[in-house]
This record gives C-alpha cells, structure tokens and sequence, in this order.
C-alpha cells in the first residue's frame, strides 16, 4: 500500500506535547534541545508544562507542533529504519505542517524550519491588530457555499475561505463584522453551525500581507533542498519538488486557502491508501475519515502508537 506521511497544523498542541517521547528516546530530545538552541529559549519546557497560554501563542505553538513531528521521523528514522523515500510517495501539511513536511522531506535544515516558523508565528500575530479579524467553522458547507457567503459578506471588508479541511468543514477568515455577516448569512441559508474559533488573528486572507511579505525575505535567505518525495502544496493541492516553487508556494500559503480536503483527494488519486499523521494530536486523521473512508488513516503521536506503526511494517 503506497503512503504519505502528513503533518498537523496549529489547534492541535496541548500541554505536555512531546514529553512522553522525550521520556521514552533519546532521538526526540535531541530534536527538542536542538530546536530549544535554534531559538534560544525553552520551548520544551512550554511545551511539557505549559502554561497553556503560552503554548497557544502563535509564534510558539507553530514551532513547538514541528517539533513534536519532527521527533516522531527521528525516532522513525532512527529505531525503525523508516526511510521516507522508501515508504512514502508524499509528504503534506496543514497550514504550518506544510513546514514540518519539508523538513522531514530534507528541505529544510531543523534550524531552519525552527527559526522559520518562529517568525512566521510573529509576522502572523503582528499582522493585524487583535480585535480587527477573525475566522469562524460553517459546518455544513462545502468550498463554493463557503466562497458565496464570504464574497456576500465581504462588502468594503475582507471576508475570504481560508481552510477547506474537509466535507462540510470549511474556515472562513477576515475582518470581525465581515465574518459576523457571514455568520448572518450562512444562518439564512440554513446552516446552524457557524462558530467562532478561538484564534488570535485572521490566518490565510488577504490580511495577512504584511505576514507574508515577511516570509518572502526569510525564505530568500534560506537554503532549500529539493525534497527527498515530493510535497503535496496547499495552496495548489498538487505535488511539487522545484525549491523555487517551493519557496514561493509557501509565500502565498500564508494568505491562501489551505486546500486541504483536496490535497487529501490529490494523493488518492496517485495511488495513496494510507495517510501516517506524525506529530500532536489526530486532527488531520479525523479530516481522512469525513474526505474518503476508503484511505487509512493512523495518527503517531507517542511511542505506543510509532511502536504498533513499526510493528506492522514488518
């Protein structure tokens, strides 16, 4: 059965993320102490003992989730001889996961992706002022429905899908009345389960510019190798291994839509049958079952589940 191993996105760390693995081998606390030195500070400790405030702040809980994936493909790599050439025909991630992604891929240096997605963290936070935007779930519509209702809602206000996660779950993001009107609307058309996310800033919209011209002067400076499978973009839903495409996909990612829903469909159709989530949580598990219950999903996120994954390679 072909493979792709996915990576999870912001909403899915929680105090004590990582420390079972960290008990457990000595590959992932070499990850969590070299991630610790790229950005000269105890993310680990936040990490294991919170407080959770401080772990949801955008610019930890982005490089604090790659952490924990990476030390899941260490200890992969490490005491399973998981090589991901030989057992997986792509790499995705959601949002930030597209960062974890590419660092198990090669792409990027630990460091690296580290420092970078601290960055990205700030520049997303600074972005707009807390209190301007917002995003919010209309559960029970697909990406069209969604596009409708935001581009009514829009007015003189930005109002854009930022997630397309799956079926009948789809994100919206914008100025605050914008979403609020989209809520309205979404009502009026009968759906009923429109909420707000409990985020800090409007990810993936128009207003997140300032962000992503930030990102464009990080990712000029960075080395990125061309990765060892090819990585399922978000932006396009499609395979890409050029650095240059790379490097401005992931550019546009921060304002785009997270076509993740289709990026999923995308791999069934190259033949993958099992999606591995390596890192917190099992979001993005969740999401394979709602987009085709033909595609196994198995989520890796402490050393029973890597244990039982290993096990049933041999």
């Amino acid at each position: 059965m072909s493979r792709a191993l996915v990576f999870p996105g912001q909403g899915s760390q929680s105090v004590g993320m990582g420390k079972a693995l960290a008990d457990a081998f000595a590959e992932a606390r070499e990850v969590f102490e070299e991630i610790d030195s790229a950005l000269s500070q105890t993310l680990s400790k936040t990490m294991f003992e919170g407080p959770e405030e401080d772990l949801k702040l955008t610019e930890n809980a982005q490089p604090a989730l790659m952490a924990v994936s990476m030390a899941v493909i260490r200890v992969l790599d490490k005491q399973g001889g998981f090589r991901l050439p030989e057992a997986a025909q792509f790499v995705a991630g959601h949002s930030l996961g597209e960062y974890s992604a590419l660092c198990a891929a090669g792409s990027f240096t630990l460091t690296d992706t580290a420092k970078l997605l601290k960055k990205r963290g700030q520049a997303m936070q600074q972005a707009v002022p807390v209190g301007v935007g917002t995003m919010a779930a209309l559960l029970g519509a697909d990406l069209q429905t969604a596009q409708e209702i935001a581009a009514a809602a829009a007015q003189d206000d930005v109002c854009a899908a930022a997630n397309d996660n799956a079926p009948g779950q789809v994100v919206i993001s914008g100025h605050i009345a914008a979403v609020d009107r989209a809520i309205a609307i979404a009502g009026e058309r009968g759906l009923r389960r429109c909420t707000k996310l409990p985020v800090s800033a409007p990810f993936h919209c128009s207003l997140m510019q300032p962000a992503a011209d930030v990102m464009q002067r990080a990712l000029a400076e960075v080395e990125i190798k061309t990765p060892a499978v090819p990585v399922v973009a978000n932006v396009i839903a499609e395979a890409v291994s050029d650095p240059e495409a790379i490097r401005d996909l992931l550019v546009k990612q921060v304002t785009g839509t997270v076509r993740w829903r289709e990026s999923v469909l995308y791999m069934k159709q190259q033949g993958v049958g099992q999606l591995v989530e390596c890192g917190s949580g099992s979001v993005l598990t969740g999401m394979t079952k709602r987009i085709d219950k033909e595609i196994a999903g198995v989520s890796l996120s402490n050393p029973q589940d890597i244990d039982a994954f290993l096990k049933s390679l041999s």
